[in-house]
């Protein structure tokens, strides 16, 4: 069980790690719309419009790496089973 836990949380720290980089690394708060400048074809003007698209944020690394680390705190409540001779 503890073996176990601890490879859990071995993958759930490098699921936040790499999801965060994978979406841009952003070091704000996470966002799941993106500001984009687009220009009015009549006018000619430039405005900002948003489009859908998840960037993940310091907030979403910190509660990643912090449940791998609750995860690998518990297994250290397990001991260590010996094998039978």
């Amino acid at each position: 069980m503890k073996k176990a836990l601890q490879a859990v949380a071995s993958l759930v720290a490098v699921a936040a790690v790499g999801t965060w980089l994978a979406t841009g690394a952003h070091r704000g708060w996470t966002k799941t719309s993106v500001q984009k400048m687009t220009l009015d074809e009549v006018t000619g003007i430039e405005s900002p419009s948003y489009e859908k698209k998840f960037v993940a944020g310091v907030d979403f690394l910190g509660a990643g790496l912090l449940a791998a680390g609750g995860l690998a705190g518990i297994s250290l409540f397990f001991r260590h089973q010996k094998k039978p001779d």
